[in-house]
């Protein structure tokens, strides 16, 4: 349940417009945050990597530098609430508190990769605007977590259960290794074509992160596009040429190599705008292959798949419920009134009904 919580709250974070492919408003940290008075130490290390594979799956990003930032920084988060947790307990630190050390965390972890990876030396300017949004988005979610942890009979009776809700500490072995299958797919054949996919999209990411021509990276970025459109996959033009335009811009400080155009105090030089190029490239070339060989069909093998399956099928059941979140209540003391639910009751009838029917 609660690996499915993470996947249906990480897909509302996906429709959220934001400035950069790797951030997010960290929606999907509610259940982490949950867990960590729910689950044994083994469960919440699966319920994390459940969180993050799920991310990949649903946002099509898995072989992307987006699914390595999400890695980093909900590994480096989970750590860091799991320790605040168990090691000063709740009477000296709040889920507010936890929230807040798991965003700052893990938005201070994917600062430091998007230094290296994507930005350069001006993702130093990013880092105030960047942190402060993680301040506001872990303040909230541990302020939420808390009022639900108190007002969720969910919850209550979660924590009561001598097993974990949602992530057993065994998947049985006749529980079917994969999410739905389309009608008329036999097992065999999704499990190979997953394979494929997988392997396949493994050895594309590094045969493309190791093309040494940028002219050659282009086309094949092109190339994955067409792909990907082709496949009916969203390819979103507008903000992917603003994502390279925003990368470019920041690779051009600071200067370096031959100067092309002098504006001002900004030195346009070909050092610069080459290396901003090939890391924009990089960036959205990765994004559109991860979409070329990810589709919904997707199954991991072994228990994790097992558990990954069973997490989609509840997915599909949240979303099918997920107008009940909007809170809306029929005829009230008889006149027709129609009041509205709190977010919070709403969603706690929610987990109530698909754990009785799990």
């Amino acid at each position: 349940m609660l690996g499915a919580f993470c996947m249906f709250l990480s897909a509302l974070d996906y429709l959220i417009p934001k400035p950069l492919p790797f951030m997010r408003i960290g929606l999907a940290n509610l259940p982490i945050l949950l867990a960590l008075d729910l689950l044994s130490p083994a469960n919440y290390c699966r319920l994390v990597l459940l969180k993050v594979l799920g991310q990949g799956l649903i946002t099509g990003a898995l072989f992307s530098y987006v699914f390595l930032f999400s890695l980093a920084g909900s590994a480096a988060s989970a750590a860091i609430m799991y320790g605040l947790r168990r090691g000063l307990g709740k009477k000296f630190i709040s889920f507010m508190g936890i929230g807040l050390a798991g965003a700052f965390v893990s938005n201070s972890v994917q600062l430091v990769m998007a230094r290296f990876f994507v930005f350069g030396e001006s993702a130093l300017y990013l880092a105030p605007p960047f942190l402060a949004a993680g301040i506001v988005s872990g303040t909230s979610l541990g302020l939420f977590a808390k009022a639900f942890s108190v007002q969720s009979r969910w919850f209550r009776s979660a924590a009561l259960s001598p097993s974990s809700p949602g992530m057993p500490d065994r998947i049985p072995k006749g529980e079917p290794a994969k999410s739905p299958r389309p009608p008329g797919m036999p097992g065999v054949r999704q499990k190979f074509l997953s394979g494929l996919r997988f392997f396949g999209g493994l050895g594309a990411m590094v045969l493309f992160l190791l093309v040494p021509s940028l002219a050659l990276k282009a086309a094949l970025f092109a190339l994955f596009w067409l792909l990907a459109a082709a496949a009916g996959k969203k390819t979103r033009p507008v903000l992917t040429i603003a994502v390279i335009g925003g990368v470019v811009f920041c690779n051009l400080f600071p200067p370096y190599g031959k100067v092309l155009v002098q504006a001002g105090p900004l030195s346009v030089t070909l050092g610069s705008l080459t290396g901003g190029l090939r890391k924009a490239v990089t960036l959205e070339g990765l994004v559109m292959l991860s979409r070329v060989f990810v589709s919904p069909g997707f199954t991991l093998p072994g228990s994790f798949g097992r558990l990954l399956g069973k997490s989609f099928r509840i997915l599909e059941k949240l979303n099918a419920r997920k107008g009940k979140i909007t809170g809306r209540r029929g005829p009230q003391n008889g006149r027709g009134t129609v009041k509205k639910n709190r977010l919070m009751e709403a969603l706690d009838e929610l987990l109530l009904e698909l754990t009785e029917k799990a």
